[in-house]
């Protein structure tokens, strides 16, 4: 049997929750570590010492191993070929992989950035500052955002997959919901006007049903059974 593997994370963060997500799907035997970026535990020097970038997520794997990145983490675990659940998700056939990987190349300049810094600019740098962005700015990043948006539903959804690369739930699924997602709690709804991304959406919720899909609620994130969505 595998040995608990220790998950640092938050869950304001999109990276953790997909990975926090995938740990239980592909039942990985994990220590969880919760690590509140809000009130700046990740900037301690001892959580230096855990994370050179003191950033989240990242794991301590039982020998001391320490790594940072949610798709390097998640290639290591593949690696380590200890978790065959996980395969399930991160396909092992030459060709999907490529597929998922592709998007994970893709979403991380694109979709990941710009949902990211709307949701800074529009809701979380007002409350760390007490001050309003500029409008200008968030309507920047608002643009930037949907054009994302329209590229998976256009691009990605384009096609007659239920999925972003295929007709199975993967990693590139899980962590695109949960980039999709974070805008909702600026009052954003990515749903309006993309039918095919909100067919997937609904399809992701129901292919990692019954494990506990996280949906972002102001002012903190709850985990929520996914039937109840």
């Amino acid at each position: 049997m595998s040995k608990s593997i220790k998950l640092y994370f938050d869950l304001m963060s999109q990276p953790s929750r997909a990975l926090y997500i995938l740990f239980d799907l592909a039942k990985i035997p994990t220590d969880r570590q919760p690590v509140a970026l809000r009130n700046g535990a990740h900037m301690t020097d001892e959580f230096k010492k855990i994370n050179r970038f003191q950033k989240v997520p990242c794991i301590v794997d039982h020998d001391g191993f320490k790594l940072s990145e949610s798709i390097a983490i998640l290639r290591y675990l593949d690696r380590k070929n200890e978790f065959p659940l996980l395969k399930n998700f991160y396909p092992e056939d030459g060709k999907k992989r490529a597929l998922v990987d592709e998007f994970l190349e893709w979403q991380h300049n694109s979709l990941r950035v710009f949902c990211a810094m709307y949701f800074q600019f529009a809701w979380l740098l007002p409350i760390m500052t007490g001050h309003p962005s500029k409008p200008e700015r968030v309507e920047e990043m608002k643009t930037l955002m949907e054009n994302a948006l329209d590229t998976i539903e256009d691009t990605w959804l384009g096609t007659t997959n239920k999925f972003l690369t295929g007709d199975k739930l993967t990693v590139a699924d899980l962590w695109a919901a949960c980039e999709i997602e974070q805008p909702t709690m600026a009052g954003y709804d990515p749903r309006n006007g993309r039918p095919k991304l909100t067919n997937w959406l609904n399809e992701v919720r129901t292919a990692t049903n019954p494990v506990s899909i996280i949906v972002p609620t102001p002012p903190r994130i709850h985990l929520v059974p996914c039937q109840t969505l």
